[in-house]
């Protein structure tokens, strides 16, 4: 447990100063919870007993004023604890956004968005309570108890001895009761992710969900996620509140015993009324914040779980940024040697690929499906490393560059667009954030976009949706190509850019992807005939190999792989040409 304490107060530094002020606050509380206790002795001897209307009079005052600046210094402790935790859940959202965002490519492989989600926003949400809740109880609490004992003590030590010393019996099951708790923890944490990674999908998948009219399954598969979480958290309260039925089990036993003891005690004339009353106020009062006391365990134990969770997100190891700053691709890329195998994968995605392109050059990469077309892009970007080999550009191995050097070379547009539920306007500057006005409506123009962006119902301040999901394919697309246009980078991959527009988008689209390309280096990975056959040159991957490159005049006479595809998709569409 004080390994427990000691990440608590690790998570609380940055706040020490509002901790710690808590901290002082929960001492002049618990104080004045002591004094309550030890006014009854005089309220019991002196105005019950010896009629002492003086005392009468002031003792009211005295309570009131207590309970007065008890209300002001909890609020304030409070207030304080709560900001605490809010602070620090916020600081630390922020620190894991950050984070995740500067992970290699391969992690989000291996998890789920949903589960990313769940560790930011649920996992730190238990923090939260633990700081501004459990910590708080722990401070008021155990000072509040360590205030009554020594009234207690200070009233009658025997019977507080009898009454203090049935405690550790029942710190001792509690905490037994934490480490099951710990496990229900876990469980519970894993139970949300899974709910969170389960929407995530849903609501990324539901036009499949209602085009396969599949929201009846959907809806029992949520059922039974959240009838486990559910499940769950009733372990967590069953274990939770037995740990108090305990503590009350053994409040009553301790608080009977003294009871009996002490009332003979009076009726022998061994102590006054007062001090048997004044020591009952203090046992009364001591067990409501011990058994608080003993909830902070559990509270703890439950932290856990998503402290650890976080703990090992945070230490996932972040992608390689080089230290050189890239100047302006001006000369040639070579891939020199490259393999790679994804770290999920057992065959080499890549295999032995040396490659040179020259600055202007259109590059037209093809093959089958899971040939290694989108990889070699995905190396070219750093997304992931090479297993062997290297990749350079204008003689500069780009693992030894920074990342935001390499990238800001590149543009992509690629069939699956990604667009954000903000405007045409930041969507298209979200490469280029301080162009003007002016830019951004060029660009658009030159992805013949503007158009239909004017008669949006307000124009391209038109919030489009997650996704896009307000505009049609087509659309989407072109808004991708402004974004390229507006970045102007001396670099490009179009990764099956059109393959997704239907022949009126793609007329459209056509003119402007082609001066997208003019007088810039370019990687296309498509199937459409019209932007294979104006590729300089045309590489054939299949298996992770360069199986043959050449122009497509020369590589449909070559009677391989190349004629067997360009027949198989284009054969009936377009003539050789």
């Amino acid at each position: 447990m004080l390994e427990d304490f000691k990440r608590i107060f690790r998570l609380v530094k940055p706040y020490w100063g509002r901790v710690a002020l808590a901290g002082i606050l929960s001492l002049i509380v618990s104080g004045l919870n002591g004094s309550l206790a030890w006014l009854v002795k005089p309220a019991m001897d002196e105005i019950l007993i010896k009629k002492d209307v003086n005392l009468l009079i002031l003792l009211p005052v005295a309570v009131f004023a207590i309970f007065l600046f008890k209300g002001i210094f909890t609020f304030f402790n409070e207030y304080l604890m709560r900001s605490a935790g809010q602070k620090l859940v916020m600081d630390l959202r922020n620190k894991l956004y950050v984070h995740i965002l500067d992970l290699p490519m391969g992690y989000f492989g291996k998890k789920s968005s949903g589960e990313l989600i769940s560790r930011t926003i649920n996992d730190s949400s238990v923090l939260q309570g633990t700081v501004s809740l459990t910590l708080k109880d722990f401070f008021i609490e155990s000072s509040t108890v360590i205030a009554l004992a020594i009234v207690a003590i200070w009233r009658r030590w025997d019977l507080a001895l009898i009454s203090i010393l049935v405690l550790p019996s029942a710190f001792y099951a509690v905490g037994k009761l934490g480490k099951r708790m710990r496990q229900i923890s876990r469980r519970t944490q894993e139970k949300i992710s899974l709910i969170t990674e389960f929407l995530s999908e849903s609501f990324a998948g539901i036009k499949i969900i209602k085009a396969f009219c599949r929201q009846e399954n959907e809806t029992e598969r949520f059922k039974k996620k959240n009838k486990d979480f559910y499940r769950e958290n009733m372990r967590a309260v069953r274990v939770a509140e037995f740990g108090s039925l305990l503590m009350e089990v053994v409040g009553g036993v301790g608080i009977a015993f003294v009871m009996w003891y002490g009332g003979m005690l009076v009726i022998k004339n061994v102590i006054t009324v007062g001090d048997f009353f004044s020591f009952l106020a203090a046992i009364f009062l001591m067990y409501t914040p011990a058994k608080r006391l003993a909830k902070v365990n559990i509270g703890i134990q439950q932290a856990r779980a998503p402290f650890e969770r976080i703990s090992n997100l945070l230490s996932e190891q972040k992608e390689k940024d080089g230290a050189e700053e890239m100047k302006l691709f001006s000369n040639e890329i070579e891939f020199k040697g490259v393999s790679f195998i994804y770290p999920y994968g057992k065959q080499k995605a890549l295999n032995n690929i040396n490659l040179k392109v020259k600055k202007g050059e259109v590059i037209a990469i093809v093959g089958k499906s899971g040939g290694g077309k989108t990889t070699l892009v995905n190396l070219l970007l750093r997304f992931y490393t090479p297993t062997e080999g290297n990749i350079y550009i204008d003689g500069k191995d780009i693992s030894r560059v920074t990342l935001k050097s390499l990238r800001g070379q590149f543009a992509i547009v690629s069939q699956d667009v990604i667009l954000f539920n903000d405007t045409v306007l930041a969507n298209v500057a979200y490469g280029k954030p301080e162009a003007d006005k002016k830019e951004i409506i060029s660009a658009l123009k030159a992805a013949y976009a503007y158009d239909f962006v004017m008669e949006l119902p307000q124009g391209y301040n038109t919030v489009i949706g997650e996704r896009g999901m307000r505009l049609s394919g087509g659309q989407r697309q072109r808004l991708s190509i402004a974004r390229a246009i507006l970045k102007n980078p001396p670099i490009l991959i179009l990764d099956e850019a059109m393959s997704s527009l239907d022949t009126a988008s793609e007329m459209i689209v056509q003119k402007a992807i082609e001066d997208l390309m003019e007088n810039r280096t370019t990687f296309v990975i498509a199937h459409r005939l019209s932007t294979i056959k104006k590729a300089r040159r045309i590489i054939v991957l299949e298996k992770g190999r360069i199986i043959e490159t050449g122009t497509h005049k020369e590589l449909y006479k070559h009677e391989g792989l190349y004629k067997k595809l360009y027949e198989l998709q284009f054969i009936g569409k377009e003539s050789e040409g």
